[in-house]
């Protein structure tokens, strides 16, 4: 199965501060994060950069893949998406943050895969919200998002679930739709241990694994403290290689 042509980005401009140091640097099962976050990418994606901030920020992380840097530093993740949904070669754009290195590439390839077929009927934006809350830097975004983007950064409204779910409202007022159509919220809910194995290809990857399964709490989790950093190596089986 070959990568889709869609951009793929990881989110590491940020700061850290909870944790201490540079978390795209940090090193679970022998790789840094950011290369954990890069490799699952590659695998959906036909290109793949790095949103590191201001310029100049974040320069080590460039042996990993291209950087893209914020016109309008400072302004978290919608920052971001402007900054990749201005310079892409491709109509969508995967948002990955560099601190979630347990969501299945199982997982993000069907859901990606799934959203794109929805584009005829609509899909712009596509987002999970797992355990209540919504994850807005997990996210798929076409590039039609990008003037609501640059509103939302002007407007200084720069809490990503807001700006996108506005976002999203206004494009199906200009298209007509519902705004259900055009923005996808999936709530993820879990699933049964009794279903197997999430996904299904020939690549290994392409199917989670038993300690995957078993570490689904963490699927979505930010690690974002040095607690959340132990917790995580306590589940180094269920990383991809």
């Amino acid at each position: 199965m070959t990568p889709l042509p869609i951009s793929g980005y990881v989110l590491a401009g940020g700061h850290s501060s909870r944790m201490g140091r540079d978390k795209a640097l940090i090193e679970l099962a022998g790789k840094p994060l950011i290369e954990h976050a890069v490799t699952k990418l590659r695998r959906v994606c036909t290109e793949v950069h790095i949103l590191a901030g201001a310029e100049g920020e974040h320069a080590g992380l460039a042996q990993y893949a291209p950087l893209v840097h914020d016109p309008h530093p400072g302004c978290g993740p919608v920052g971001g998406f402007e900054a990749a949904l201005t310079q892409s070669n491709f109509e969508w754009n995967l948002f990955l943050p560099v601190d979630m290195p347990f969501l299945p590439s199982a997982l993000l390839d069907d859901w990606v895969r799934a959203t794109l077929q929805d584009e005829s009927r609509g899909a712009r934006i596509a987002i999970f919200t797992a355990d209540d809350l919504p994850q807005g830097a997990l996210a798929l975004l076409h590039r039609e998002v990008l003037p609501y983007i640059v509103d939302a950064i002007e407007s200084r409204r720069l809490k990503v679930f807001p700006a996108l779910e506005e976002a999203g409202r206004e494009l199906a007022a200009k298209q007509g739709m519902l705004p259900g159509t055009v923005f996808r919220n999936v709530r993820w809910g879990g699933f049964s241990s009794k279903e197997g194995s999430f996904g299904g290809g020939q690549k290994p990857w392409q199917s989670t694994t038993e300690a995957q399964r078993a570490a689904e709490h963490l699927w979505f989790a930010n690690l974002n403290t040095p607690e959340d950093l132990v917790e995580a190596e306590a589940h180094l089986d269920a990383l991809e290689p």
